[in-house]
């Protein structure tokens, strides 16, 4: 083939993944609908397995075919666990613990990408003859999650609200707590199934209309925007120059990387383990002001780095900082507010637009990076800082703190800041003194 028509196919093959996750998550709401939280994510295998076999055979067979196919397919599979993993997890977990508990999607993804980088070197799996078995390896998972989940209960709250299944929901929420007791759980359960009654599972575009989810879904779009455009995937892509300017070996610069993905799983971990000590908004603003304080630097030494010697080990210092700075809060929190922002008919819908958002987000930033680093050159990661701050402002004069509250008292509180007026004037009228205004103020 000639040389462009193979980039032109190099290039499919990889965007293809993301094409595959908007697909995913686009399919997630509605399957989380009909078939449930478990059984979706016990379906969804059947992605897997199919691209794991498609990859396994593809080199005998001489196809690159169905290595695109299967990338597709694994993005599909993808859209749809991303999506559906917190919700289920973040449905089943107790109040005092779902932070914590939706945010090990965020720990297993880190650790996902830190495995990849590990069986990708060349001295494991990355060889050319080892290739096929990298790719397929996939299929571990799968059978691990097949073999597993089975004995895991679906959620309570899926069981009760959708369904009306008392009997599954107490069935399901005895085993999720042990012997604990589950009488003020369940009174909650009870109490938010009778605030939905009546209402059906939401579109998604039906999100967009509506006053009383105002808040939530620009919260939704503002925060999802901002994970996929704070540059921290451009910080992967960057990362291989900045090392070898930093003086790392060609051949060594992989395992630099690896690091990177280490620190962004210890930050993921440390994360889930104040989550529920700090609360979201703190994380949140914590790791957009932390991004946005190294990103400057890091953007300083880049125009300073022919000017000094020690530059550019400020430059890679400034990438692992930036890494860090990301994990402790946008990588994991921003994934579980459609949790804990939606109430249960609208919840799979967020899901759907959260998902196709940051596929979207994802796919836009691959295509334009190289063409911001060749107009912007050392001033490339100024639009990223620009993000980090909008992120970080917004977090902190706009979302409500979810931290330690039940879904109905968060729906309570988001339904005041939704309708203001509303509030003001149910308000108790003032029973004391007149109070006389000597000024206008």
């Amino acid at each position: 083939m000639p040389k462009r028509l193979i980039l032109l196919l190099w290039s499919l093959t990889v965007s293809l993944y993301s094409l595959g996750g908007l697909v995913g998550s686009l399919l997630a709401g509605p399957m989380a609908i009909m078939v449930g939280r478990k059984k979706s994510l016990l379906v969804n295998n059947i992605f897997v397995v199919a691209a794991g076999t498609l990859f396994a055979f593809s080199h005998k067979a001489g196809s690159f075919e169905m290595i695109m196919l299967g990338r597709l397919l694994i993005g599909v599979s993808a859209g749809v666990s991303m999506n559906i993993q917190p919700m289920y997890l973040g449905e089943s977990a107790p109040q005092e613990l779902r932070g914590a508990v939706a945010m090990t999607s965020a720990i297993f993804a880190s650790l996902g990408i830190m495995m990849g980088q590990v069986v990708g070197l060349r001295e494991f799996l990355g060889g050319p003859q080892a290739w096929p078995l990298l790719l397929s390896s996939c299929l571990v998972p799968a059978v691990l999650q097949l073999a597993s989940l089975p004995l895991l209960p679906e959620s309570p709250r899926f069981l009760l609200i959708d369904c009306g299944d008392m009997p599954a929901c107490l069935v399901a929420l005895r085993r999720l707590r042990g012997g604990r007791d589950i009488t003020v759980e369940l009174e909650e359960l009870v109490a938010e199934q009778a605030a939905c009654q009546g209402q059906r599972a939401k579109r998604p575009w039906e999100l967009f209309g509506e006053q009383a989810l105002r808040r939530q879904v620009v919260s939704l779009v503002v925060l999802g925007s901002a994970m996929e455009l704070c540059g921290n995937d451009s910080v992967y892509a960057y990362a291989s120059s900045v090392f070898q300017a930093a003086g790392v070996p060609e051949d060594k610069v992989q395992y630099a990387i690896i690091g990177m993905g280490s620190c962004e799983l210890l930050t993921a971990a440390i994360s889930c383990m104040v989550i529920e000590r700090v609360g979201r908004r703190v994380l949140l603003m914590g790791g957009y002001g932390l991004m946005t304080c190294w990103g400057s630097i890091f953007t300083a030494a880049l125009c300073l780095q022919d000017s000094f010697a020690w530059m550019p080990y400020l430059a890679m210092s400034c990438v692992f900082a930036f890494i860090l700075s990301f994990g402790i809060g946008p990588a994991g929190v921003t994934g579980i507010l459609a949790t804990e922002l939606f109430d249960q008919s609208a919840r799979p819908a967020a899901y759907v637009v959260c998902g196709a958002l940051l596929w979207t987000m994802l796919f836009v930033v691959g295509l334009g990076f190289p063409f911001i680093m060749e107009s912007l050159s050392s001033f490339l990661y100024v639009p990223f800082l620009v993000v980090c701050v909008c992120g970080a402002v917004y977090t902190g004069l706009f979302l409500p703190e979810t931290k330690g509250k039940t879904f109905l008292e968060i729906a309570q509180e988001l339904h005041r800041l939704n309708f203001p007026q509303r509030h003001r004037d149910l308000a108790p009228s003032w029973g004391g003194l007149d109070v006389v205004h000597t000024t206008e103020l």
